[in-house]
C-alpha cells in the first residue's frame, strides 16, 4: 500500500502483516507460561481462576482467530476437555506457581487456576494448579461456556 504525505511516498505495511509468525500475528499470539515453561501456539484459550467454582463470570477467553463463531469454538473446547478428562484422554499438566497468559498487550496471571488451550493441530491441553479439583473446575467451565452459548450472556 502506499500513500502520499506532502511531496513524499511511504510505503506502509498494514501492522497485521508484520512479524508473522506461526501463521498468527504478533497481536494475535497466544503465550501461556507457567512453572518455567513457555507454550507457544495456542490458537484459542480459556483462563480459569479458581474463583470461578462460585463466580463464573471471573472466565476469560482470547483466541487468535476471533469470529462470530468464537463463542462457540469455547463452548465445543470446555466440553471436549471435560469429555476427555471423563475417559483419561485429556493432556492435564499441573503447573507450580502463577500461570500467564500473554495476548496482544495484555498478560492475564492467577496463582491458582486452570486454564484450557487449543493448540494449531486442534489438540486440547490443561495447565491446573495441583490442589484444585480438576473434576469441578472444568464442569464449572463447560457449565459457564453452555449457558454463554445458549443464553448469550
Amino acid at each position: 500500500m502506499e500513500s502520499c504525505q506532502g511531496n513524499w511516498v511511504v510505503n506502509s505495511i498494514p501492522r497485521f502483516f508484520v512479524n508473522v509468525k506461526m501463521g498468527m500475528s504478533v497481536e494475535q499470539r497466544i503465550v501461556i507460561k507457567h512453572s518455567g515453561i513457555e507454550i507457544q501456539g495456542c490458537v484459542s484459550v480459556i483462563l480459569v481462576p479458581d474463583i470461578a467454582l462460585n463466580e463464573p463470570g471471573y472466565i476469560k477467553t482470547f483466541t487468535a482467530q476471533s469470529g462470530s463463531h468464537s463463542k462457540h469454538e469455547f463452548q465445543a473446547m470446555a466440553q471436549m476437555a471435560y469429555y476427555q478428562y471423563q475417559d483419561d484422554e485429556l493432556d492435564l499438566v499441573t503447573a507450580d506457581g502463577e500461570i500467564q497468559v500473554f495476548y496482544q498487550e495484555t498478560v492475564e496471571e492467577i496463582a491458582s487456576g486452570m486454564v484450557i488451550y487449543r493448540d494449531k493441530e486442534g489438540e486440547f491441553h490443561v495447565v491446573i494448579h495441583d490442589s484444585l479439583n480438576k473434576k469441578k473446575m472444568l464442569e464449572a467451565t463447560n457449565r459457564y461456556c453452555t449457558r454463554w452459548v445458549r443464553l448469550d450472556i
